[in-house]
């Protein structure tokens, strides 16, 4: 059975699709049999693709962009072995709505994977900024890949 993860932040068209696409790229990669995929705490943008600036950044650094945008469902908790929300207000909205104290212990932060994140765990909002928002966003996500990819292969049952 694969491992689960999925991201979650606001509106699923910004920074969870993008934090989404790096880690697919990296677990195919490195051979790991990992599910993973991503959705917004809001429903505001379901069906939509991801913002055209997500698109741009994730191409301009080699990236998939394919991308419908969705909603997190509460019911969805056992589905997944790790929530990784992308600010402080995504990791306390998750935690409200998990079922248990297992479901919670799943919620955590993306950033908290990057060794050099310091106490400032939040990915910003790069929605209502330039291009370079973008960018900063997706080098921020990519800063916590090696941290999440340990994580996930001391999780990955060996068959």
């Amino acid at each position: 059975m694969p491992f689960r993860v999925t991201f979650v932040c606001t509106g699923n068209i910004c920074r969870s699709p993008m934090a989404e696409h790096v880690l697919r790229h990296h677990v195919g990669e490195a051979g790991l049999d990992v599910v993973v995929d991503s959705s917004g705490i809001d429903g505001w943008h379901v069906g939509e693709h991801a913002d055209r600036r997500t698109v741009a950044a994730l191409r301009r650094a080699g990236y998939a962009t394919s991308h419908t945008a969705r909603r997190f469902d509460p019911e969805w908790f056992d589905g997944y072995d790790l929530i990784l929300a992308l600010d402080e207000g995504h990791l306390r909205d998750l935690r409200t709505m998990a079922p248990d104290s297992a479901a919670r212990a799943k919620v955590r932060m993306l950033r908290e994977f990057d060794p050099v994140a310091g106490e400032d765990l939040d990915v910003p909002d790069p929605y209502y900024g330039g291009t370079d928002g973008f960018d900063r966003v997706l080098r921020l996500i990519e800063a916590a890949m090696p941290g999440l990819l340990r994580e996930i292969k001391s999780g990955v049952t060996v068959g």
